[in-house]
């Protein structure tokens, strides 16, 4: 089947305060789903924006920092697991891309959002589907929200081992379904996705969280002997 090729954006808005909104991490098991709001400064451009996910990590990396330098405003949004449990992963991301757009230090007075929906919120606003790869603004947001998810799952794969975080991002790979069902659930995992619950009711906790079986205790057997 040909792939289709969208034609370029055509943004109503014309002025120069123009955010851009992107998500990563909606499909993980784990860590939260991270947002970032970005208004691009027009008298410094930036070359080479593109989706994040279609660029090596060195390139990356390197437009993530370009991208803080010239970037007229930008800020990172996010929900923790915990609130996506509580809230569901949509009601979750939309909260998030929220909350990035209300941290932006300079107020944006128009805002695109990658994908096919807005969240309800008062901005004008409209979406762009597959608009990290067609508006400068978005692709800079899936920059930062990309590398800065990933640092936190190299994080977490610090404080809970086992689990290779950082080589599958949280995501339900089979390396990382093994280590749930054998390491058991992290506070850190997202106790509403199907495969976390499973993993709890068959495992539990992860191993160093739970309290110790008896055979385990350090005390003497012979304390209250004679």
């Amino acid at each position: 089947m040909a792939k289709t090729v969208l034609p370029p954006f055509e943004c109503r808005y014309d002025g120069r305060l123009l955010a851009g909104v992107d998500e990563v991490g909606r499909g993980p098991l784990i860590g939260a789903v991270v947002t970032a709001a970005v208004i691009l400064d027009p008298e410094r451009p930036i070359l080479g924006l593109a989706d994040s996910k279609k660029l090596s990590e060195k390139r990356r990396l390197a437009l993530y920092d370009e991208i803080l330098e010239k970037a007229t405003a930008w800020c990172i949004g996010r929900c923790e697991a915990h609130e996506i449990d509580r809230l569901n992963i949509y009601q979750a991301t939309m909260l998030a891309m929220e909350r990035a757009v209300e941290g932006l230090p300079v107020a944006p007075e128009y805002v695109l959002v990658d994908g096919n929906r807005c969240p309800n919120w008062r901005w004008p606003s409209e979406p762009v589907v597959k608009g990290d790869s067609r508006v400068a603004e978005i692709s800079a947001a899936s920059i930062l929200a990309k590398v800065t998810r990933d640092r936190e799952m190299e994080e977490l794969e610090e404080r809970y081992p086992g689990y290779e975080l950082a080589r599958h991002k949280g995501y339900p790979t089979p390396v990382h379904m093994e280590a749930l069902n054998r390491l058991g659930v992290t506070p850190e995992h997202r106790r509403s996705f199907r495969p976390v619950q499973e993993a709890f009711e068959a495992v539990g906790m992860y191993r160093e969280l739970r309290e110790p079986a008896a055979e385990e205790l350090s005390f003497p057997t012979d304390l209250f002997e004679n």
